[in-house]
């Protein structure tokens, strides 16, 4: 098993876009990043699609504040640690340890970039 890494839940606000959540999983230098349109408090209840964006600098990790010249802000919905049980080109089973996301939960690749996350 996999030794236990840092994540981030950051809810994204914007004047002109529907409010969504970025799920940031540390990993080799980087943050690997998945863009999703439910809060984190859902993901266990029911699957949740996202999609995978561009990576992030790992000082996403603690980063709250203006975004977009002010016009959206950034919030964290939830931090802590993850290890992956299982980690495949098409499935990564995560074991999350946050204030809200713990427990194992399955990422699964559905097509090109979009995966489907749920409880276990």
């Amino acid at each position: 098993m996999e030794e236990s890494k840092k994540f981030v839940v950051q809810k994204h606000q914007k004047e002109s876009e529907p409010t969504h959540w970025d799920l940031m999983l540390e990993s080799g230098g980087i943050l690997e990043t998945y863009r999703v349109s439910l809060p984190p408090e859902d993901w266990s209840v029911k699957p949740a699609e996202m999609v995978r964006i561009s990576d992030h600098p790992l000082k996403f990790l603690s980063y709250e504040g203006s975004v977009n010249n002010g016009k959206g802000r950034v919030d964290i919905a939830d931090a802590g640690t993850y290890r992956f049980i299982k980690n495949d080109e098409n499935q990564k089973l995560i074991s999350f340890s946050g204030k809200q996301l713990h427990g194992e939960f399955q990422l699964c690749l559905i097509k090109d970039e979009k995966w489907k996350l749920r409880g276990v």
